[in-house]
């Protein structure tokens, strides 16, 4: 856990950007993952959000739960499960458009928050594409303008709230898998853990810190950089104390945004010989990811590569 890596963002405006800089290209390289501390987004908002969040689940959400336990007979358990989630979600959307004024049962002021918070999101989102464009040496703006498509990316957030589990070691809070987007931008409980990612041959917890947003790398990116950065296996476990909250938002390309490796860097790659991951256009990917999602992912990369190039029109990608 002591080697997870933690980025201050505030240090990219002082002396340590350079080192800042390279603890991110470390990240993005050797881990799918990092953790950010003064991120920009206030303090008293994640406070707000949090406050909010757990306080819909128990006024809206913890009977539901409980009621689908006893309906399939969870508490009883005595082999493992290997096709559910011990997980209580909704979804908001945020663009193209938003739906937060149409999900019920919603306090007004959540509404609000939520509508704000995704804000703050979505500018932190697009800062970081910028800084790995930089890591990257791709022009700035590059990954964000691969990711408009014709009417802009796509962002979304999925609330969760993982409830004690009476057997953990026969069900997962969420099982494991690549998240199929571009890049994942997670607050999570600061008190109950249970994030863990895939490394070496092990599963390392994401350390709960509070205040800070967890990012992970999707496979979107794992293409545009042709496997240098990839997406990173991860799950959740179940836990028999504490209610874990977990609000995870998806700063994705727009659903016909075409994607394919940054021809800047295949360039430099000529020489290597490596091999180039597919194109495809994203809705195409999605498509596939909803009944594949926790399959590995090189079979997905594989059947994109086997559909016809032809229905891909490859246009030039201007950058700001």
């Amino acid at each position: 856990m002591k080697n997870f890596p933690v980025v201050d963002l505030s240090k990219l405006n002082g002396e340590e950007r350079e080192v800042t800089m390279e603890m991110i290209k470390d990240a993005c390289e050797n881990w799918g993952f990092f953790e950010l501390m003064n991120h920009g987004i206030s303090l008293e908002m994640l406070d707000t959000v949090e406050r909010l969040t757990k306080g819909h689940y128990r006024r809206c959400m913890e009977q539901r739960f409980r009621e689908m336990v006893e309906m399939k007979g969870l508490e009883a358990l005595q082999s493992e499960v290997g096709d559910l989630d011990w997980e209580s979600t909704f979804f908001l959307k945020h663009l193209p458009e938003s739906n937060i004024s149409e999900i019920p049962d919603l306090e007004e002021e959540y509404r609000k928050v939520m509508k704000e918070f995704a804000k703050e999101l979505e500018k932190l989102a697009e800062q970081l594409l910028d800084l790995l464009c930089e890591n990257l040496d791709l022009e700035k703006g590059y990954l964000k303008k691969v990711f408009q498509g014709s009417k802009g990316p796509t962002f979304g957030t999925k609330v969760s709230n993982y409830p004690p589990c009476p057997k953990p070691d026969l069900i997962k809070g969420l099982r494991a898998h690549t998240d199929a987007g571009g890049i994942i931008l997670l607050f999570q409980d600061d008190t109950v853990s249970g994030l863990q990612l895939f490394k070496d041959g092990q599963w390392i917890d994401v350390p709960p810190m509070k205040h800070s947003i967890v990012i992970n790398l999707g496979d979107q990116l794992e293409v545009i950089t042709n496997g240098k950065y990839k997406s990173v296996e991860h799950r959740v476990i179940a836990q028999k104390d504490g209610n874990r909250m977990s609000i995870a938002s998806f700063y994705n390309p727009g659903s016909d945004a075409v994607i394919y490796p940054a021809p800047a860097l295949l360039e430099k790659e000529a020489e290597k010989n490596t091999q180039v991951y597919p194109k495809f256009v994203f809705e195409d990917y999605m498509k596939l990811y909803a009944g594949l999602k926790f399959q590995a992912k090189e079979p997905r990369f594989e059947a994109m590569k086997a559909m016809k190039e032809s229905t891909v029109n490859l246009g030039p990608i201007a950058t700001v």
